[in-house]
């Protein structure tokens, strides 16, 4: 009897999965140039984002989460392998002049080169959850690569509308036919994220039996910026309702929008949310939200210094291509029923690498021996713990789109130091008293300037940073476009005359 008991239990267990399946499924959301202040949970009283504000108050809300850089590509390679960009060596968005010989405007420096796509021998996020049973699946933009380096080379078992492009560049765009040769046309004027959160609404319901990984890369809300007609003109409403009126600053020699009105943006906004609401429902139906655990964050800033100028990131200064809060500050939202305790505000300092070493957690999957990650996991955090005492660094030897210049910076505590590397200018700032880093402490603390520079200095050398190097073609009698007289914060000025920022400039 004995012996017929143990084989038949025998027989049980290798039918069972390898692991139990307290593991969750994961669903990561990652929208494009979304800025913190977008939400209505962060803040936002002209966007409305009813679906997101439901994943803050049913999980945890991150007050000061960052990406690894103020431009898209580095921060998603960072993402997909739990690195800082400059282990990648993907520091500037791909499609950028690749080397310093590319490069032909007129600046003080000539930009370092960078990598054009995520290296096939670098562990990625699919792959580590290929490794633990996870079905892979991803939707939306992915730039990290050309063809060859695309999501399903890289871990993902489904690959829908993930390529080289840096937007919805193809047929109409943001509506169909999209032009995409990984995404098939639907019926002429469907909206893109809704037929993206269709597929993955359709992934998850097809592998709701085993455990799985949909990442969801928006294309939303990058330009072009083009929106719902229902939308747009809801917005227009609104801000007419409101009595909203265009109020406008300089941040270096750029405009920077100082108040959410942008109706265009605003119905992007609104329809990268209701796309959100459909996959979040699809877990509802299923019965799978309670296990599953939900990450929403962006890869850089909101836009608010150039091409359309659709945001406002105020009370945080500039924006996407920028070193300030405005470029690398994002939301970040965390949702697992079983784990997360509803309604948390977590204020410790996180960054882009986290997310790969959250995931490598609780699927518990293992790096291959010879591989280690810059991220730590967000699950002792989540729980009520701490994490360790660390900081967070970052190094962008570019001039980005939207006037931004080469930099680099480091926030431990509340102590943010930025060092511009045109002129070695050095910026100090108390976060904590000055969100918006108007009021520059240099000469007031050096002593910490001088530990912040070390450590910085120290973390460029471990993980080989790039700089850029004296242009000697520059001219300084030629207008050069460059961003560096910064020291003076970001000020207010009478709106730009002689164009309008709410049209749709791609």
């Amino acid at each position: 009897m004995t012996r017929l008991f143990l084989f038949v239990l025998a027989c049980l267990l290798l039918t069972q999965p390898a692991l139990a399946d307290d593991r969750p499924n994961i669903v990561v959301f990652l929208v494009d140039d979304l800025g913190r202040q977008d939400l209505a949970c962060y803040g936002s009283t002209f966007h409305e984002t009813p679906n997101i504000d439901r994943l803050a108050r049913e999980g945890a809300m991150f007050t000061d989460a960052y990406a690894a850089c103020p431009v898209c590509s580095p921060t998603r390679a960072s993402l997909m392998t739990g690195l800082w960009p400059q282990r990648t060596g993907i520091t500037d968005y791909i499609g950028a002049p690749l080397t310093p010989e590319d490069w032909k405007r007129n600046t003080l420096l000539l930009p370092a080169s960078y990598a054009d796509r995520l290296s096939l021998e670098t562990t990625t996020l699919a792959e580590i959850a290929k490794s633990a049973g996870y079905a892979t699946f991803f939707a939306g933009k992915w730039h990290l690569g050309p063809e060859g380096w695309w999501p399903e080379d890289q871990g993902f078992d489904i690959n829908m509308g993930g390529i080289d492009r840096g937007g919805p560049y193809g047929g109409n765009k943001y509506f169909s036919p999209y032009g995409n040769p990984r995404l098939k046309d639907g019926p002429e004027g469907e909206h893109l994220p809704d037929r993206l959160a269709t597929e993955t609404a359709r992934f998850i319901e097809t592998h709701r039996d085993q455990p799985f990984l949909a990442y969801f890369s928006f294309y939303s809300v990058h330009t072009p910026l083009m929106s719902r007609v229902d939308l747009r003109e809801k917005y227009e409403a609104k801000r007419k309702q409101l009595g909203l009126q265009e109020k406008w600053g300089r941040e270096g020699e750029r405009d920077v929008r100082l108040v959410q009105d942008h109706a265009v943006y605003a119905g992007m906004v609104e329809a990268m949310d209701l796309a959100v609401g459909k996959v979040l429902a699809k877990l509802d139906e299923l019965d799978l939200a309670k296990n599953t655990l939900v990450i929403f964050t962006s890869d850089n800033g909101g836009l608010s210094t150039s091409e359309g100028w659709p945001t406002s990131n105020v009370p945080l200064r500039g924006g996407k291509g920028w070193l300030y809060e405005g470029g690398i500050r994002e939301p970040f939202l965390v949702r697992w029923p079983t784990a997360v305790l509803a309604e948390s505000k977590i204020s410790e300092p996180i960054s882009s690498p986290d997310v790969f070493a959250t995931v490598l957690d609780v699927t518990r999957a293992t790096l291959p021996e010879d591989e280690a990650i810059d991220g730590v996991s967000l699950l002792p955090v989540l729980k009520g713990q701490s994490l360790p005492d660390r900081s967070l660094f970052w190094h962008y030897p570019h001039y980005g789109n939207q006037g931004g210049a080469p930099g680099a910076a480091i926030r431990h505590g509340d102590w943010k130091l930025i060092h511009w590397m045109e002129n070695d200018e050095i910026e100090l700032f108390n976060l904590s008293q000055d969100l918006g880093e108007q009021h520059n402490i240099t000469a007031q603390y050096p002593e910490i300037v001088n530990r912040l520079r070390i450590e910085l200095s120290a973390w460029q050398k471990d993980v080989g940073a790039k700089y850029p190097e004296p242009n000697v073609a520059y001219d300084p009698d030629k207008l050069n476009g460059r961003a560096a007289a910064r020291l003076g914060g970001q000020t207010e000025k009478k709106p730009p005359t002689g164009k309008s920022k709410r049209g749709t400039k791609e």
